[in-house]
């Protein structure tokens, strides 16, 4: 099973069929977990903030350099990255779903796969199999695509419902069991996924649990006329893609994690979120209203929204910034509110303006 360790030229494209080379079974001996485990490791030091704000200035500075006119769906990456959370992004084809997600994935030197989804990807595509050795006559894993600290999903929903349902636990949990053994995966982690949108041919829709998974759904949009001008100059010629190189490493972003999970939030902004996700169950143009994991996520998104911001605390304004990508995709409407012709980010917009805003406090 091929994988990259920073450089994505060589990334591993994951159809039906697998190779042997990249991970062994021996480097999967620190991640393997069972239940006699009992010694946790002592706690990684975080960051400053300081080093939030250069390292995410310079993530955001070599994605904008080949993603032209894009900063706050670039922002919205970084911050998802920072989240602990995973993207998923969905558009119509070729307005830079993947561009976006390679461009991430380059920016920082750590193990980066591909997936790509076909009807006919398997599960164990992803996950790995354990397979038998003649060499040592005993059975062997050998550790599928996920097995990275960037997972680049492209078109997630072309695969069947058994095939999306393998990351399930990978993405809640942060580990794969194959065959009665957990195996914990890579530090930092995250899932990046295109889809097209359901109406296109040969897609089956994302299950409720599945997007409900992703913390945040973005969509690219078409670029304005000066951004599709300057596109022509950069990608005419050679990729800008090709000629990017790491401005981080995963031990850093890592350490840029545990900063983020230390901005202060204050019971009233707790609250404020609280109010949100309650307000979706509430809604009358809603079936289906934000999870208690929803609530999380908007927690979490909204501290790294205002560590990018240079704060050590989060502000009412950091939870709105935030809501619609994080907590649209999650809501189902009613027949009355598509028959408005009124989206999922429409309600959440409007609930913005309806739950009351608590002062700003520390």
């Amino acid at each position: 099973m091929g994988q990259d360790r920073g450089h994505p030229e060589h990334q591993l494209i994951v159809g039906n069929t697998t190779d042997d080379e990249g991970i062994t079974v021996s480097e999967l001996d620190d991640h393997r977990r069972t239940s006699t485990d009992s010694d946790a490791p002592a706690p990684a030091r975080g960051a400053s903030l300081d080093t939030v704000l250069q390292v995410s200035a310079s993530l955001a500075a070599a994605m904008n350099a080949v993603i032209e006119g894009k900063q706050s769906v670039v922002r919205t990456a970084i911050t998802v990255l920072l989240a602990e959370g995973h993207l998923l992004v969905e558009d119509v084809p070729g307005v830079g779903k993947t561009l976006l997600a390679k461009t991430l994935a380059r920016t920082i030197d750590c193990r980066v796969s591909r997936v790509q989804f076909t009807p006919d990807l398997l599960p164990s595509d992803i996950t790995g199999v354990s397979v038998f050795n003649q060499d040592v006559r005993d059975f062997e894993f050998r550790p599928g695509a996920i097995f990275a600290n960037v997972v680049v999903g492209d078109e997630i929903n072309r695969a069947s419902p058994k095939t999306q349902s393998a990351l399930l636990e990978s993405m809640e949990e942060g580990q794969v069991t194959v065959d009665g053994t957990t195996y914990a995966l890579p530090r930092p982690f995250i899932v990046m996924a295109t889809q097209n949108p359901i109406e296109m041919e040969g897609t089956y829709p994302l299950p409720e649990a599945q997007r409900d998974r992703f913390m945040a759904r973005i969509s690219m949009g078409y670029p304005s006329a000066r951004a599709e001008l300057d596109m022509l100059d950069l990608h005419g010629g050679a990729s800008p893609l090709d000629a990017l190189q790491p401005v981080t490493d995963a031990a850093t972003v890592s350490a840029m994690v545990r900063a983020v999970r230390e901005v202060h939030t204050s019971p009233s902004v707790r609250q404020y979120i609280v109010d949100l996700t309650h307000a979706t169950r509430s809604s009358s143009a809603l079936r289906l209203g934000a999870s208690p994991r929803a609530t999380i996520h908007l927690l979490r998104a909204s501290r790294a929204h205002a560590a990018l911001a240079g704060r050590d605390h989060v502000l009412p304004d950091d939870v709105q910034q935030v809501a619609v990508p994080v907590l649209a995709h999650r809501l189902i409407p009613t027949g009355e509110t598509q028959m408005a012709h009124r989206s999922t980010a429409d309600v959440v917009q409007d609930l913005l303006q309806r739950v009351r805003v608590p002062s700003p406090t520390r």
